[in-house]
């Protein structure tokens, strides 16, 4: 299996809408963003899958030493060896790439954040740097398209917050802001016993009239002679605002499901925003 067969596998596996935003890219950008997608689900899957605290910050520190050689024209791992030639090709920085193993190093340090103003740090770090590094592989003219692509991040980092707000408190990791909880009087416990009660609903009804904000900002923000490059964004944004909705029409039960949208739904979208946008 090659690099690029190995990244490729990687995401298809993952099922994730991220999926359907490249495919129709030509190979070169593609391979590339693959590759980050790639990356990001290896420290990722680090963060989330080892129980041990330690052991997962080892793995981290690897990914760490592993970035350094890579940039050095070194790499060992078939993901950083399909990265190798991205990173060349359009000029990445490897500062980025610490950045998101910083964001999935709170994982390891944080399962609850006093208030969005800490929030928003750790989804600029897992989300919008990545955003940024995807839109230097789609392409860019002007700089204003980085401010959309930090946006669009943070707003697929609140969507995918809550899709998951079940899930994640499952595993003792509550994403919701503290002080927005105790304004809409939820407590902990309602989230950890699956309680879907009026508060509840007014607290995901903000989070998800502030995830619609920042996929406004970042629609706002994008240049017009810089949007037909970054169509995989606005694929993905397509497909997430439409799985927003449907969250919204279910009468936000994501303390007992995971929302999604089908991969034939996902397909369609992509397809229609790919050639309409």
């Amino acid at each position: 299996m090659t690099p690029a067969e190995y990244c490729q596998e990687k995401a298809a596996q993952s099922g994730s809408s991220f999926y359907y935003s490249f495919l129709f890219l030509p190979k070169p950008r593609r391979e590339a963003i693959t590759a980050l997608y790639a990356f990001c689900r290896e420290v990722d899957d680090i963060a989330d899958e080892c129980a041990d605290a330690s052991v997962a910050r080892t793995k981290l520190e690897w990914w760490r030493t592993e970035l350094a050689k890579t940039f050095a024209g070194q790499p060992s791992h078939p993901v950083s060896q399909a990265l190798l030639p991205a990173i060349r090709a359009y000029d990445l920085a490897q500062e980025q790439f610490e950045e998101i193993i910083d964001g999935m190093e709170m994982d390891l340090q944080y399962v609850r954040y006093a208030d969005f103003k800490a929030l928003q740090l750790y989804c600029y770090r897992v989300a919008s740097v990545v955003g940024q590094l995807a839109a230097a592989i789609f392409g860019y003219s002007d700089r204003k398209t980085l401010k959309y692509a930090h946006d669009l991040g943070m707003a697929f980092q609140l969507t995918n917050i809550i899709r998951d707000v079940g899930e994640d408190a499952r595993r003792n990791r509550i994403y919701l802001p503290q002080d927005e909880l105790a304004q809409f009087g939820v407590t902990e416990n309602e989230l950890l016993q699956g309680i879907t009660s009026e508060g509840f609903r007014a607290l995901m009804a903000h989070q998800v009239a502030r995830a619609r904000a920042f996929y406004q900002q970042a629609l706002q923000a994008l240049p017009l002679q810089d949007r037909k490059s970054q169509r995989p964004g606005l694929v993905m944004a397509a497909i997430y605002q439409k799985l927003l909705n449907e969250i919204e029409r279910d009468d936000f039960r994501v303390l007992h499901q995971r929302i999604t949208l089908t991969p034939l739904r996902k397909l369609w979208i992509a397809w229609h925003t790919w050639v309409f946008s």
